[in-house]
Protein backbone atom coordinates (compact mmCIF):
# COMPACT_ATOMS: atom_id res chain seq x y z
CA UNK A 1 0.00 0.00 0.00
CA UNK A 2 1.46 3.30 -1.05
CA UNK A 3 1.47 6.45 1.04
CA UNK A 4 -1.14 7.93 -1.30
CA UNK A 5 -3.57 5.07 -0.54
CA UNK A 6 -3.00 5.49 3.20
CA UNK A 7 -3.63 9.23 2.92
CA UNK A 8 -6.83 8.56 0.97
CA UNK A 9 -8.01 6.23 3.76
CA UNK A 10 -7.17 8.86 6.39
CA UNK A 11 -9.14 11.50 4.47
CA UNK A 12 -12.17 9.21 4.15
CA UNK A 13 -12.14 8.32 7.86
CA UNK A 14 -11.72 12.01 8.77
CA UNK A 15 -15.04 12.72 7.00
CA UNK A 16 -16.90 10.72 9.65
CA UNK A 17 -18.68 12.76 12.36
CA UNK A 18 -16.59 13.74 15.40
CA UNK A 19 -13.33 12.68 13.77
CA UNK A 20 -10.57 14.99 12.68
CA UNK A 21 -7.41 14.22 10.73
CA UNK A 22 -5.42 13.29 13.85
CA UNK A 23 -8.05 10.79 15.02
CA UNK A 24 -8.35 9.41 11.49
CA UNK A 25 -4.58 8.81 11.39
CA UNK A 26 -4.71 6.92 14.70
CA UNK A 27 -7.60 4.78 13.47
CA UNK A 28 -5.84 4.08 10.18
CA UNK A 29 -2.67 3.09 12.00
CA UNK A 30 -4.61 0.65 14.23
CA UNK A 31 -6.33 -0.86 11.20
CA UNK A 32 -2.99 -1.35 9.46
CA UNK A 33 -1.32 -2.84 12.54
CA UNK A 34 -4.20 -5.27 13.06
CA UNK A 35 -5.14 -6.18 9.52
CA UNK A 36 -6.38 -9.69 10.28
CA UNK A 37 -8.29 -8.78 13.45
CA UNK A 38 -9.67 -5.36 12.45
CA UNK A 39 -9.10 -4.26 8.86
CA UNK A 40 -10.29 -7.33 6.95
CA UNK A 41 -13.43 -7.90 9.11
CA UNK A 42 -14.24 -4.19 8.78
CA UNK A 43 -13.93 -4.38 4.99
CA UNK A 44 -16.24 -7.42 4.95
CA UNK A 45 -18.76 -5.74 7.24
CA UNK A 46 -18.81 -2.54 5.16
CA UNK A 47 -19.28 -4.60 2.00
CA UNK A 48 -22.16 -6.54 3.60
CA UNK A 49 -23.86 -3.31 4.69
CA UNK A 50 -23.41 -1.70 1.27
CA UNK A 51 -24.92 -4.74 -0.47
CA UNK A 52 -27.72 -5.67 1.93
CA UNK A 53 -29.05 -2.65 3.82
CA UNK A 54 -32.23 -1.05 2.49
CA UNK A 55 -34.24 2.02 3.49
CA UNK A 56 -37.69 1.08 4.79
CA UNK A 57 -40.40 2.19 2.36
CA UNK A 58 -42.76 2.99 5.25
CA UNK A 59 -40.74 4.70 8.00
CA UNK A 60 -37.29 5.36 6.51
CA UNK A 61 -35.35 3.08 8.91
CA UNK A 62 -32.33 1.04 7.77
CA UNK A 63 -32.74 -2.74 7.71
CA UNK A 64 -32.00 -5.78 5.56
CA UNK A 65 -35.66 -5.85 4.55
CA UNK A 66 -38.38 -3.39 3.57
CA UNK A 67 -40.71 -2.89 5.30
CA UNK A 68 -38.24 -2.97 8.17
CA UNK A 69 -38.53 -5.38 11.11
CA UNK A 70 -40.20 -2.68 13.25
CA UNK A 71 -42.84 -1.76 10.64
CA UNK A 72 -43.57 -5.42 9.86
CA UNK A 73 -43.72 -6.50 13.53
CA UNK A 74 -47.14 -7.67 14.68
CA UNK A 75 -46.20 -7.09 18.32
CA UNK A 76 -45.66 -3.33 17.85
CA UNK A 77 -48.60 -0.94 18.24
CA UNK A 78 -49.21 0.55 14.78
CA UNK A 79 -51.71 3.08 16.15
CA UNK A 80 -48.90 5.12 17.77
CA UNK A 81 -46.19 6.64 15.60
CA UNK A 82 -43.11 8.30 17.06
CA UNK A 83 -41.79 10.92 14.62
CA UNK A 84 -38.02 11.41 14.81
CA UNK A 85 -35.49 13.50 12.93
CA UNK A 86 -33.24 10.67 11.75
CA UNK A 87 -32.28 7.02 12.20
CA UNK A 88 -29.89 7.84 15.08
CA UNK A 89 -32.90 9.09 17.06
CA UNK A 90 -34.84 5.89 16.33
CA UNK A 91 -31.86 3.88 17.60
CA UNK A 92 -31.75 6.04 20.74
CA UNK A 93 -35.45 5.37 21.39
CA UNK A 94 -34.96 1.65 20.82
CA UNK A 95 -32.05 1.58 23.32
CA UNK A 96 -34.59 2.37 26.02
CA UNK A 97 -36.75 -0.67 25.07
CA UNK A 98 -39.77 1.24 26.41
CA UNK A 99 -41.60 2.49 23.33
CA UNK A 100 -43.68 -0.26 21.69
CA UNK A 101 -45.21 1.71 18.83
CA UNK A 102 -43.82 2.35 15.36
CA UNK A 103 -41.70 5.16 13.92
CA UNK A 104 -41.48 7.68 11.15
CA UNK A 105 -38.17 9.31 10.19
CA UNK A 106 -38.44 12.82 8.76
CA UNK A 107 -34.86 12.94 7.48
CA UNK A 108 -34.22 16.34 9.07
CA UNK A 109 -36.09 19.37 10.40
CA UNK A 110 -37.32 22.56 8.79
CA UNK A 111 -34.54 25.13 8.63
CA UNK A 112 -34.71 28.49 6.90
CA UNK A 113 -30.98 28.96 7.51
CA UNK A 114 -30.09 25.70 5.75
CA UNK A 115 -32.82 26.03 3.12
CA UNK A 116 -34.66 22.88 4.27
CA UNK A 117 -38.37 23.07 3.43
CA UNK A 118 -41.28 20.66 3.99
CA UNK A 119 -40.70 19.26 0.49
CA UNK A 120 -37.20 18.17 1.55
CA UNK A 121 -38.54 16.09 4.44
CA UNK A 122 -40.35 12.75 4.59
CA UNK A 123 -43.69 14.39 5.54
CA UNK A 124 -45.97 13.33 2.66
CA UNK A 125 -45.50 9.64 3.46
CA UNK A 126 -46.33 10.37 7.12
CA UNK A 127 -49.54 12.07 6.00
CA UNK A 128 -50.33 9.02 3.84
CA UNK A 129 -50.04 6.86 6.97
CA UNK A 130 -52.44 9.16 8.84
CA UNK A 131 -54.91 9.15 5.95
CA UNK A 132 -55.31 5.38 6.33
CA UNK A 133 -57.16 6.06 9.60
CA UNK A 134 -55.38 3.49 11.79
CA UNK A 135 -53.11 5.95 13.66
CA UNK A 136 -54.52 7.39 16.91
CA UNK A 137 -51.45 9.21 18.26
CA UNK A 138 -48.31 10.85 16.93
CA UNK A 139 -45.44 11.52 19.32
CA UNK A 140 -43.21 14.31 18.01
CA UNK A 141 -39.77 13.33 19.33
CA UNK A 142 -37.91 16.09 17.50
CA UNK A 143 -34.85 17.99 18.78
CA UNK A 144 -35.46 20.63 21.46
CA UNK A 145 -34.01 23.27 19.15
CA UNK A 146 -35.60 26.24 17.41
CA UNK A 147 -35.77 24.27 14.13
CA UNK A 148 -37.21 21.26 15.96
CA UNK A 149 -39.91 23.45 17.54
CA UNK A 150 -40.75 25.06 14.19
CA UNK A 151 -41.06 21.60 12.62
CA UNK A 152 -43.33 20.42 15.46
CA UNK A 153 -45.62 23.45 15.01
CA UNK A 154 -45.70 22.91 11.25
CA UNK A 155 -46.69 19.24 11.66
CA UNK A 156 -49.30 20.16 14.27
CA UNK A 157 -50.99 22.65 11.94
CA UNK A 158 -50.73 20.36 8.90
CA UNK A 159 -52.25 17.34 10.67
CA UNK A 160 -55.08 19.15 12.52
CA UNK A 161 -57.57 17.78 10.00
CA UNK A 162 -56.97 14.20 11.16
CA UNK A 163 -58.60 12.79 14.29
CA UNK A 164 -55.27 11.94 15.87
CA UNK A 165 -53.76 13.00 19.19
CA UNK A 166 -50.42 14.78 18.83
CA UNK A 167 -47.98 14.86 21.73
CA UNK A 168 -44.40 15.97 22.24
CA UNK A 169 -41.68 14.71 24.51
CA UNK A 170 -41.69 16.74 27.69
CA UNK A 171 -39.39 16.82 30.73
CA UNK A 172 -35.97 15.36 30.52
CA UNK A 173 -34.86 16.60 27.11
CA UNK A 174 -32.99 19.90 27.59
CA UNK A 175 -33.35 22.77 25.13
CA UNK A 176 -30.84 22.20 22.35
CA UNK A 177 -30.59 18.50 23.24
CA UNK A 178 -30.38 15.68 20.69
CA UNK A 179 -31.98 12.28 21.35
CA UNK A 180 -28.88 10.41 20.25
CA UNK A 181 -26.92 11.90 23.19
CA UNK A 182 -29.57 11.20 25.89
CA UNK A 183 -29.32 8.34 28.35
CA UNK A 184 -32.08 5.72 28.56
CA UNK A 185 -33.61 7.11 31.78
CA UNK A 186 -33.92 10.60 30.32
CA UNK A 187 -35.63 9.30 27.19
CA UNK A 188 -38.02 7.15 29.22
CA UNK A 189 -38.91 10.13 31.46
CA UNK A 190 -39.54 12.28 28.40
CA UNK A 191 -41.82 9.62 26.91
CA UNK A 192 -43.76 9.19 30.16
CA UNK A 193 -44.16 12.96 30.59
CA UNK A 194 -45.11 13.78 27.02
CA UNK A 195 -47.76 16.46 26.61
CA UNK A 196 -50.56 16.67 24.10
CA UNK A 197 -50.79 19.68 21.82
Amino acid sequence: MSGTEIEKLVKLIAKLPSLGTRSARRITLQLLKKREALLLPLIQSLTDVAENIKTCEICGNYDTQTPCSICSSETRDGSIICVVQDVADLWAMERVSFFKGKYHILGGVLSALDGITAEDLNIDSLENRLAQGTVTEIILALPATVDGQITSHYLLSRFKKYSVKISTLAQGIPMGGELDYMDEGTIQLALNSRKFL
